[in-house]
């Protein structure tokens, strides 16, 4: 059977990518961002998996106002790369894993998710950018990718505890598909920011630590945390963190198994007026 056998946690800047193009990461305001992935990349190496399965938001490219799935999985051979408004980034295509993908699809709305089933998008910077900082700028990415999109950005958006049960039947799922496949999960996003109004520029080094903390230690805490302490204590788009817990609720000790085991955590302030996280968990 496939199981899921690590998780990875990231925020997903869309400068980090325009850096990374543009061939500024030696530079010394984003030097330390990049230094903090170097373990990434080398661990990405050493435990290819078959396939991602990577938890991100639209920003407005596959989706609009017009319609707005709460959670969307992608089900397609391949996504291009999205134009947000000066042309797609210079990155390969992401291809897709439609089989696995669709038993996903009905195995978690069977188990009482409601999913948009996509069959046609592009990908923006949320999907990349994580992407590029962990496995660089090759040719091709290392590994097919299912893309699975969040509604974080205009309210109501889901909960953290409906978040992390959500990761729970992700992990359910991959555990019946009937082929010794190697996955990890993703949850990208966040960490404190706020893009606009009177606080904009906002980063809460504490709030994000404390996340970190409890994501390790504590996910039924972390799932615990209500939106407005998000808005509060983590700007308007910290709100972007509930996605990790998706990846946190599919690690074994959510269903009752050992604990996994943090091998990489890193946090910088700031980068684009944002603060990056990273963390790595794999399953014992």
């Amino acid at each position: 059977m496939a199981k899921i056998t690590a998780s990875v946690y990231t925020s997903h800047v869309p400068a980090i990518g325009a850096a990374l193009d543009l061939g500024k990461t030696q530079e010394p305001y984003w030097q330390p961002v990049f230094k903090g992935y170097e373990f990434g990349k080398q661990w990405m190496k050493d435990n290819k998996p078959d396939v991602i399965f990577l938890v991100y938001n639209d920003h407005a490219t596959a989706f609009s106002l017009d319609i707005i799935p709460t959670f969307a999985i992608g089900t397609a051979a391949e996504y291009q790369p999205a134009d947000e408004g000066w042309g797609p980034r210079p990155v390969p295509k992401v291809i897709g894993h439609p089989s696995l993908a669709s038993h996903i699809a009905q195995s978690v709305i069977q188990q009482d998710f409601d999913l948009t089933i996509v069959n046609k998008m592009d990908v923006d910077h949320g999907l990349t950018v994580p992407l590029s900082l962990m496995c660089g700028q090759p040719q091709a990415w290392p590994c097919p990718v299912i893309p699975f999109a969040v509604n974080v950005v205009q309210y109501p958006v889901p909960s953290g505890r409906r978040c992390y049960n959500l990761g729970k039947a992700i992990a359910k799922a991959v555990a019946s598909y009937d082929e010794d496949i190697n996955v990890h999960i993703w949850g990208t996003g966040g960490m404190s920011h706020q893009l606009q109004g009177p606080r904009a520029g906002l980063i809460n080094k504490d709030f994000d630590n404390a996340f970190l903390d409890k994501l390790i230690n504590d996910p039924e805490a972390a799932a615990s945390i209500p939106h407005i302490d998000y808005v509060r204590e983590a700007g308007s788009e910290g709100i972007e963190l509930v996605m990790w817990l998706i990846a946190r609720g599919a690690m074994a000790d959510a269903a009752g198994g050992p604990a996994p085991k943090a091998v990489q955590r890193f946090y910088h302030v700031p980068a684009s007026n944002t603060a990056v996280g990273h963390l790595i968990l794999e399953n014992n």
